[in-house]
């Protein structure tokens, strides 16, 4: 969904923007207590106790639980709106399978090719390449375009992942 805001062109949309809603399966989960804020657009892992958190160091490719969607909230839900953010115990929608626009920390993606997840301790997110020691490969997704001038672009999770 390509938008426009004062001084940007978003030509492919926003992270964390379902961009196909026919095969979109999502849930609701809360955010760990006391872990880090979720940007819209960022993977995700299922811990045992129901709740999500950034995907991050230690964790591995079978943890991969989606992706945070991109979600309008109420002032009074969320008083500070400058933030695409999920903060921790608050309610997130995690894409588990579908097509979603996140942002591309490393490298160019090509359709049909692997998706990495990154993470090198301060930058969290999707890579299109691989960078050893900090990235986790996918099995379960796949870039689904190449990227805008705001390293924006559309993967897919072919394969249910989550519960």
């Amino acid at each position: 969904m390509p938008g426009t805001t004062i001084g940007t062109s978003l030509n492919y949309g926003y992270p964390g923007q379902v961009s196909r809603s026919g095969d979109e399966i999502s849930r609701t989960f809360a955010v760990k207590k006391d872990t880090n804020n979720i940007k819209f657009g960022m993977p995700v892992v299922l811990n045992e106790d129901g709740t999500v958190q950034l995907f991050g160091s230690g964790h591995t490719a079978d943890k991969f639980s989606g992706v945070a969607m991109r979600r309008v909230k109420s002032a009074l839900v969320w008083p500070a709106q400058n933030f695409g953010e999920y903060r921790p115990e608050e309610a997130i929608d995690v894409l588990e399978r579908g097509s979603i626009m996140v942002e591309v920390v490393k490298g160019t993606p090509k359709p049909g090719a692997t998706v990495y997840i990154y993470n090198d301790g301060t930058t969290f997110g999707f890579s299109a390449e691989e960078d050893s020691g900090k990235t986790v490969k996918t099995d379960a997704v796949r870039w689904a375009s190449g990227k805008d001038a705001n390293n924006v672009a559309e993967l897919t999770i072919v394969t249910r992942v989550g519960v």
